[in-house]
């Protein structure tokens, strides 16, 4: 399933949304420039587990080496499938968000959720050496709080069935429950496995989300007029 877009509008311009879009891009950009170093780059500023905790015992305060890469590693990517793909799904659900949390707060989530989905992946991928790149844990946190904040919205989506691609609507809820069991159910069969995707770092982000947006979002209570595009929700 592939978003297209959602019901609600956001009511301020998501800035931060649009930033993190812009940066990851452009170093996107940067990646694909880097030539026969690219290899090096992205092992000095991935997320290696294995290097991770051999750190921990030698050099448990390296700041560079260890922890930089935890940061580092959400503005990476590994193909232009994999940026596009993440870009998607932060525009579609980042602004309405960001509309909730405010600019600061969003962006300030957005790396915290990114910290947790690399922590998940880490314990649960602790002796691999091959690195992990990507905005996909960070965005998950994002799909996490608009699970919470908007279960009623509606979100367009291409749907295989068969060989044919349909349009169609669903509930937000159902849409994303149904990507984070996806995800869990992932993870869950490659425990021991290396290499491919990095799924527990999604669900660590989407639960990451899921639970610090109510830490995060704005207290005022509103709510906008029943339409059949428009729920009420908290402000």
């Amino acid at each position: 399933m592939i978003p297209i877009r959602d019901t609600i509008p956001s009511r301020t311009y998501p800035i931060v949304t649009i930033s993190l879009i812009a940066v990851n891009s452009v170093l996107f950009l940067f990646e694909n420039a880097l030539g026969p170093h690219l290899d090096n780059f992205i092992f000095s500023y991935g997320v290696i587990p294995a290097k991770y905790f051999h750190l921990g015992q030698v050099d448990r305060w390296n700041i560079v080496d260890r922890f930089l890469p935890l940061f580092t590693s959400l503005f990476l990517h590994g193909g232009w499938f994999h940026l596009i793909g993440n870009m998607i799904y932060l525009w579609i659900f980042g602004d309405n968000v960001e509309d909730m949390m405010g600019h600061i707060k969003y962006l300030i989530f957005y790396l915290i959720c990114g910290l947790g989905a690399n922590y998940a992946h880490l314990y649960t991928n602790a002796s691999s050496s091959i690195p992990t790149i990507g905005a996909s844990g960070a965005v998950a946190g994002v799909m996490g709080a608009y699970f919470i904040l908007f279960p009623r919205s509606r979100v367009w989506t291409l749907f295989p069935i068969f060989f044919f691609i349909q349009i169609i609507q669903l509930p937000a809820f159902t849409f994303l429950g149904f990507w984070f069991l996806m995800q869990f159910f992932m993870g869950f069969f490659s425990l021991g496995l290396q290499g491919g995707v990095a799924w527990w770092a999604h669900i660590g982000g989407f639960a990451a989300g899921a639970l610090l947006v109510f830490i995060f979002r704005k207290r005022k209570r509103k709510t906008l007029d029943y339409t059949d595009h428009y729920w009420p929700y908290w402000r």
